[in-house]
């Protein structure tokens, strides 16, 4: 796993989900614009202070989580 150096879990900031660091721009957020086909220049014209690597780097936070973290094996609905 790379170092992630632009993503911030801080209990003082958004309750402590994981976001932007000096921003209130949670990795969810970024995430679920992506998610409704959101192209990375519409993301960063909506939250002018993020950069290009921001959005990478919420990518590979999720991929990590996803891959660190799975609580419950998922079903076949």
């Amino acid at each position: 796993m790379q170092q992630l150096t632009r993503i911030i879990c801080d209990p003082n900031v958004m309750g402590g989900r994981p976001c932007i660091r000096g921003s209130h721009i949670t990795v969810g957020t970024v995430l679920g614009l992506m998610a409704a086909g959101r192209k990375t220049t519409e993301i960063m014209a909506a939250h002018p202070t993020l950069e290009p690597a921001d959005i990478t780097e919420s990518l590979a936070y999720a991929a990590w989580r996803v891959d660190e973290v799975m609580e419950a094996p998922l079903r076949p609905v």
